[in-house]
């Protein structure tokens, strides 16, 4: 257990940087906790509302979305509990694409227009293979919001944007639902990210055969 004490005796700028990451899984695990707690205790309510959240958790990361998982996995059974689970965290990431792109983007592609470091990034973007956007989807720990924020400011299609959506979170659902991992024990155990890699390199796989075969890039 890290105290702000030892923040606070840091001798190094290391130091400072190792003590505040600690203590900031030590603050993400206790509220972890509580929600976990506070899920499991209001009954049946309590997946309900771990739908909901799983909608919210798309636009507002900081909502732990293995905790939601988990809940549905222990309430409704390994098959239902998967299934409700990706068709909600899908559901949630269409959510904020098309939040951004209907009501963002044009406000956006002004901005960046005198932006050279903007547009150098929305390339890059646009030009993502469907694959490489369905792995980086399936990363249990890539930051959800942030793939639906610049899918939705881009050029990239709908289309390609959903197929690469429900094909990763196939894999993220999976991660997080049998696994049944958080996301601190994954960083302090080495055999949940050998779990990860497979998990990625099988969605690059299947997502790359679905593109040779419907050319959607």
């Amino acid at each position: 257990m890290f105290t702000l004490t030892s923040f606070y005796l840091a001798k190094n700028k290391l130091d400072v940087v190792y003590y505040f990451i600690v203590m900031l899984m030590e603050f993400i695990t206790n509220i972890d906790s509580l929600i976990n707690s506070f899920l499991t205790n209001i009954g049946i309510y309590g997946p309900i509302l771990g739908c909901f959240c799983i909608l919210i958790e798309s636009i507002l990361p900081m909502l732990p979305l293995f905790v939601f998982i988990t809940i549905n996995f222990l309430t409704f059974g390994s098959i239902l509990g998967f299934l409700i689970s990706w068709v909600f965290t899908v559901l949630g990431c269409l959510m904020s694409f098309f939040l951004f792109r209907k009501k963002i983007k044009n406000w956006f592609d002004r901005k960046m227009k005198d932006n050279k470091q903007l547009k150098r990034v929305m390339v890059v973007v646009n030009h993502v293979k469907l694959e490489q956007l369905t792995a980086i989807i399936a990363v249990p720990f890539t930051p959800a919001f942030l793939v639906n924020i610049a899918a939705g400011l881009s050029k990239m299609s709908v289309k390609k944007f959903f197929i690469a959506l429900c094909i990763g979170k196939v894999f993220l659902v999976l991660f997080w639902g049998f696994v049944g991992t958080s996301l601190i024990q994954s960083l302090t155990h080495p055999i949940a990210f050998v779990k990860v890699i497979v998990l990625v390199l099988i969605a690059f796989i299947v997502s790359k055969i679905i593109n040779k075969k419907f050319e959607l890039d």
